[in-house]
């Protein structure tokens, strides 16, 4: 079975955490798959990037998170939300998964 690129599994976090949030109307279901997601991204981090990139990327996903809060009052939900998961996407790719 093909495995899902870190990048993908990231962006799909932070996108599908907000979209849970917003469409269910509970920010709880949104965090636990925004957690879920970022959990199971870390690992392949440090399984093909070693733990201190694993530490810098799962702390970007972080500061992605909290930083799309205010870029939204800016540019709106969605446009934040998208363009943080593009960013954290393009960080996971360069740090881990160009690698193979």
């Amino acid at each position: 079975m093909a495995r899902i690129p870190s990048a993908v599994v990231a962006a799909t976090g932070l996108v599908g955490g907000y979209g849970v949030a917003r469409w269910t109307k509970k920010r709880q279901l949104g965090g636990v798959v925004l957690a879920v997601a970022g959990a199971a991204a870390a690992q392949q981090w440090h399984k093909k990037a070693g733990a201190k990139a694993a530490g810098a990327l799962s702390a970007t996903y972080i500061a992605a998170f909290a930083g799309s809060h205010p870029l939204a009052k800016k540019v709106g939900a969605w446009p934040s939300v998208l363009g943080v998961a593009g960013a954290v996407a393009l960080a996971s790719w360069a740090v881990a998964d160009r690698q193979g």
